[in-house]
């Protein structure tokens, strides 16, 4: 059940569901795509169950009555919720629900604690990530954190990361400050293809308004969110990879990881397989292989964490093919 803390949080912290369709953040979106839209409305869902309630079972069972296609969205909001109230606190609610029902949503799990990192100062970064088991996600994959945090600024605060193009001031994440920005990116690449409403053309060149150094890892966030999200036909696809030209190993290593995603979650729809289909050549199964087989378990070579060597493996699968 809600408590009176809990309410005062959920007033303070959750913005309303309109305030996260594409009209209200101001988008330059005609008829928004109810797919897409839907998809921030899951997180806040997720968001006012988690920061709300004071029995964690009972959100649990909340997200389980989301729809398949949409309950890992709900999770990235309650994760977003526990972080938040695990680091200005002493709870472990965020590890609870990862080692729990949330496990198989981890993918998605750690781009809401990015969520809470755009709501927290930085020096309570250091508590956002749980203290969970090693595993071939976990740690590796919690750059899909910082992912998140650029994804949460571009999408609620457009005008500075996507119109003016700021860069984002460095932080040692897992011991790798330099390649902060780059994930940073990839999280914005993310947000483009709902700023613009999984619009190819559009989503296309507002990635092409970056410098070029930029635009690989915008390029992956592109990928990554039109395969997992979905919004366009397969045929939209086509013309995604074409429109991304040189830097379609990108896009299409982006595919591969929402893919992989999807089927960690135990749900693979169609969109995701049409998608990734026409963006990598490969079936589901094929795109999850190759990310099983190229998967890193060092911590790096010292100048970029394991994340990106393991994304250095599948973008260089494709560097002939696509």
């Amino acid at each position: 059940m809600p408590t009176f803390t809990g309410s005062v949080r959920r007033l303070l912290f959750t913005p309303k569901l309109a305030d996260v369709t594409f009209t209200g953040r101001g988008f330059p979106v005609e008829t928004p795509k109810r797919r897409l839209e839907a998809i921030p409305q899951a997180v806040v869902c997720g968001f006012e169950w988690a920061i709300d309630c004071h029995d964690q079972w009972e959100v649990e069972a909340r997200l389980a009555l989301v729809d398949q296609e949409l309950r890992g969205f709900a999770y990235e909001g309650a994760t977003m919720a526990f972080t938040i109230l695990d680091a200005m606190g002493r709870g472990r609610r965020t590890r609870a629900l990862l080692d729990g029902p949330g496990q198989p949503h981890l993918l998605l799990a750690y781009i809401g604690i990015g969520f809470a990192m755009a709501r927290l100062p930085r020096p309570l970064w250091k508590k956002v990530l749980p203290d969970l088991a090693p595993g071939p996600f976990h740690p590796t994959m919690s750059w899909l954190a910082v992912d998140g945090y650029g994804f949460d600024l571009a999408y609620f605060h457009t005008r500075r990361w996507v119109d003016r193009q700021e860069s984002v001031t460095a932080y040692p994440w897992q011991g790798c400050p330099r390649y902060f920005p780059r994930a940073f990116d990839q999280g914005l690449g993310r947000a483009l293809w709902f700023i613009h409403n999984g619009d190819v053309s559009n989503t296309a060149a507002a990635v092409n308004r970056f410098a070029d150094h930029r635009r690989p890892d915008l390029w992956s966030g592109v990928g990554l969110a039109a395969t997992f999200a979905g919004g366009c036909p397969a045929s939209d696809a086509v013309a995604l990879r074409e429109l991304a030209a040189g830097h379609a190993p990108s896009l299409a290593l982006g595919s591969v990881f929402a893919t992989s995603a999807r089927v960690a979650a135990g749900y693979l729809p169609s969109h995701t397989t049409e998608t990734g289909a026409e963006l990598t050549g490969l079936s589901s199964t094929e795109a999850v292989e190759l990310a099983m087989r190229t998967a890193v378990s060092s911590e790096g070579d010292g100048s970029s964490p394991a994340y990106e060597l393991w994304r250095e493996r599948i973008r260089g699968e494709f560097a002939e093919t696509v």
